[in-house]
């Protein structure tokens, strides 16, 4: 087996260098983006609603990671009370039972027909807008009255066409999207965080 050659290691870190460089330097533009879904998420949450996570690959790993922030903590350094998040991806039996009998583009709409009520926030990780389950799920959390959101890569796609509010990473690289989504989805939680312990909780819902 022949090594990997130094130098074409190094020319693919500093091609992923400048690639991470210039998305930071563009994220303040996605800020904005992510103020408005923490705002939508907290509102949810103070009126006793919970937040929804799916993707596919990559962006499953990242719902499951989201999921666990809300549930568990961002940080040691603020303490507070479980919020309800579920990541849609996690149950290999559910996940195989419902592409073996309806097919694999009704996987998480399925779930959402399961768990999500009005009110509920449904949060859907993709680079390109365009998978099929993805777009069922959306199409599924709408007619139950629930509220959808969209983490995707630049381009207008599908799926952001089916969202109340989209978060658009603004890079061409399906490493780089995914990165972004990692960053907004903690800068997400932060947001959610301090909202709810900032703001009196006017109804029913989760007090940190």
């Amino acid at each position: 087996m022949s090594p990997i050659r130094s130098e074409s290691a190094s020319q693919r870190l500093e091609t992923s260098a400048r690639e991470a460089a210039d998305l930071y330097r563009r994220m303040p533009e996605v800020f904005s983006q992510v103020s408005a879904i923490a705002t939508a998420c907290a509102h949810a949450l103070r009126n006793g609603a919970k937040i929804l996570f799916c993707g596919n690959g990559g962006s499953a790993a990242e719902s499951q990671h989201l999921a666990t922030e809300f549930v568990v903590r961002l940080s040691s350094q603020r303490e507070r009370k479980a919020l309800p998040a579920l990541a849609l991806t996690t149950d290999t039996s559910l996940l195989t039972a419902c592409a073996n009998d309806y097919g694999f583009d009704l996987v998480f709409a399925r779930q959402v027909e399961a768990h999500l009520q009005a009110g509920d926030v449904l949060i859907m990780l993709s680079t390109s807008g365009k998978s099929p389950n993805l777009i069922a799920a959306a199409k599924a959390a709408k007619a139950r009255g629930g509220i959808t959101m969209a983490f995707l890569g630049e381009k207008s796609s599908p799926l952001s066409d089916l969202t109340d509010l989209a978060l658009h990473i603004p890079s061409a690289s399906s490493q780089r999207v995914q990165e972004g989504h990692l960053w907004a989805g903690h800068m997400l939680v932060e947001l959610v965080e301090q909202s709810l312990l900032d703001e009196p909780n006017a109804g029913g819902g989760v007090r940190p």
